[in-house]
């Protein structure tokens, strides 16, 4: 079953007012911890009922990547939360690259606003000029516009 992932999007910005995934895990009483993650930019896990989304210590400064990261890691929260990707990787042969997938999509689909994506695709802009205004990658785009990254 596919899940309405800009819907789900919808429902959380009206009930908290806001697009910035920093404020919703606020709100939500989810904590950010910024740490030295090496490669990774961040992960999520719970500890004795609390909620973490782990960020990179080298993204505090990078405002559009850190704001990437906990968008991703709270699409994680909000659709996942009963999932334990480590120990899937680790223990099954379970692709786990659908939840990263819904995870991608829940982020682009909070950070980049329905009116403006139409906005600037009406003004005749590419993909790419498109991603360089949001300062994302462009598969990021293909997956907001397109539902996939492979475009």
């Amino acid at each position: 079953m596919k899940r309405d992932i800009a819907g789900i999007v919808t429902n959380i910005v009206n009930k908290y007012q806001t697009r910035d995934p920093e404020e919703i895990a606020a709100e939500m009483g989810i904590k950010v911890t910024f740490e030295d993650l090496g490669r990774v930019n961040g992960y999520y896990n719970t500890s004795l009922g609390n909620k973490y989304i782990h960020i990179n210590h080298r993204l505090k400064m990078n405002d559009k990547k850190r704001k990437l990261t906990i968008a991703h890691e709270l699409g994680h929260v909000i659709l996942h939360d009963d999932l334990n990707a480590r120990f899937m990787a680790e223990h099954t042969y379970f692709s786990i690259n659908k939840y990263e997938n819904e995870a991608n999509k829940f982020a682009v689909h909070l950070l980049i606003p329905d009116n403006e994506l139409l906005e600037y695709q009406r003004e005749g802009y590419t993909t790419q000029q498109i991603a360089n205004c949001y300062h994302l990658p462009q598969e990021f785009i293909n997956l907001r516009i397109y539902g996939t990254m492979d475009c």
